[in-house]
């Protein structure tokens, strides 16, 4: 395995106040599915990894990318979930992918990578105040932190921050869910 070859963040207590049991707010996000999906409103358990920004083949990074601690690696993260979707998939945990580009620019992920599942957009940055998610600014435009929030019926159950290496991210997580829920995740199995 090739050491991760960017800068890994540091833990710098931004997402102390996510504490578990926290209620998400009931915020309509856009999704690449083209309906909209309000995590507060989510039935069952859900792995939300938010991601700073998806680059598109042709397009240059913004200014800094590789020196910014944590800002590389979010197509090698959807990847990972993608890769290990069949496991997920084989409970009632869905995926979910955040950030603030758009749908549109999402899309061109989903179809590029083959993603099955949605990415949800908060471009109007209306989660990110709600909840104080992390963010940094290059080039005047600001992104959210990578960080993953397990979720159970609307509220916060775990958090994974900071995030480090994004590729091998998915596999850290359904361990965690395997370790932590055990029993429970065997009696989530979906029938058939």
């Amino acid at each position: 395995m090739i050491a991760w070859p960017y800068p890994a963040p540091e833990d710098d207590g931004a997402v102390r106040h996510l504490k578990q049991g926290l209620a998400l707010p009931d915020i309509a996000l856009a999704s690449t599915s083209g309906a909209t999906v309000s995590l507060a409103r989510f039935e069952g358990m859900a792995v939300v990894f938010v991601y700073p920004w998806t680059g598109q083949p042709g397009l240059s990074d913004p200014p800094g990318w590789d020196d910014i601690a944590g800002a590389h690696g979010s197509t090698p993260e959807a990847e990972g979930f993608r890769n290990l979707y069949t496991a997920y998939a084989a409970t009632d945990v869905e995926i979910f992918g955040l950030s603030l580009q758009t749908s549109e620019w999402q899309q061109e992920l989903v179809h590029r990578v083959n993603l099955p599942f949605a990415l949800l957009s908060d471009a109007e940055g209306a989660l990110k105040h709600a909840l104080k998610l992390p963010t940094f600014e290059t080039g005047g435009v600001t992104y959210l932190k990578r960080l993953t929030l397990v979720i159970e019926s609307g509220r916060i159950r775990q958090v994974f921050y900071p995030v480090h290496p994004p590729d091998t991210h998915a596999r850290e997580v359904l361990a965690w869910l395997a370790a932590s829920l055990g029993y429970a995740l065997e009696s989530r199995r979906r029938p058939g």
